[in-house]
């Protein structure tokens, strides 16, 4: 095999090359004691993606790797991995740039989740978390036959939640959940906040009950990792911060989400 540091290739000429070196965890629980990080040599071009590489090694090198993805099946962020130590969607990950500084890419799944094979996780306990927080909408029994009239600053406030796409990035990059607490994680936070801001939504009490209790928003320890592992740049911090301050004044946010639903069905009507 080609040993790019044996002749002295700077990163600028590592990234010329036409192939890469993709080193990819394995694991076959029927087989293997314990991971091991098997390594294949595939094409490249300025244009391919991690994932491309994957599927290269799938499709021509070694049938039995197992990874998931839902590309272009309007099913986006189950290609959620661990690329060099941080957390992607490596449908969207250019490979010549996440070459490092020795010309390899390592590939791993996403950490602190159990092991089902290869880069495939057990997500269980991520959907079950989810679920808890109610993340449905339960509009007025009297809803308007028409559209609801939200603001515009009503909806700015939700925009970015709604356009979480429940990859597990954040879930598995949170210290909290990496200790075994029973924690709802970022990203059922990050849900929940979604519904509680929403003016439709008419039980904001109770999604507080849950998402403000001792394993919701007040056991975050406020490091950051889920923003820094969201490949969509969303905040889940921030939202949790929301959820703790309104979870304090419950009582008086119920109140104030029944009057505004009395304005929003009238000017509907």
């Amino acid at each position: 095999m080609f040993d790019f540091l044996s002749f002295g290739k700077t990163p600028e000429m590592i990234k010329k090359r036409k192939t890469a070196f993709v080193r990819v965890q394995r694991f076959n629980p029927d087989e293997d004691e314990k991971p091991y990080i098997q390594e294949f040599e595939v094409p490249m071009t300025p244009e391919t993606t991690v994932l491309d590489a994957l599927q290269y090694v799938k499709t021509e090198l070694d049938g039995s790797l197992t990874f998931r993805k839902s590309c272009r099946h309007a099913i986006c962020g189950s290609c959620a991995m661990n690329v060099n130590g941080s957390n992607d969607l490596v449908c969207h990950r250019n490979l010549p740039e996440s070459l490092d500084k020795t010309g390899v890419v390592t590939i791993k799944p996403l950490p602190y989740l159990p092991v089902i094979k290869d880069l495939v996780v057990d997500r269980t306990s991520f959907w079950e978390q989810y679920k808890r927080v109610k993340p449905w909408l339960v509009p007025p029994e009297d809803a308007p036959e028409k559209e609801f009239r939200v603001s515009p600053e009503e909806v700015a406030a939700i925009n970015s939640a709604e356009t979480c796409i429940m990859c597990g990035a954040c879930y598995s990059s949170c210290q909290v959940i990496a200790m075994g607490k029973d924690y709802i994680g970022p990203h059922a936070l990050l849900k929940s906040f979604l519904r509680v801001m929403d003016p439709r939504d008419t039980i904001p009490g109770e999604r507080l009950d849950i998402s403000g209790g001792e394993d919701g928003a007040y056991r975050c320890h406020t490091i950051f990792n889920c923003i820094d592992a969201c490949p969509k740049n969303l905040n889940p911090t921030e939202a949790i911060e929301t959820l703790r301050k309104l979870a304090q004044r419950r009582i008086a946010f119920e109140e104030e989400r029944a009057e505004r639903q009395k304005t929003l069905t009238e000017a509907a009507d």
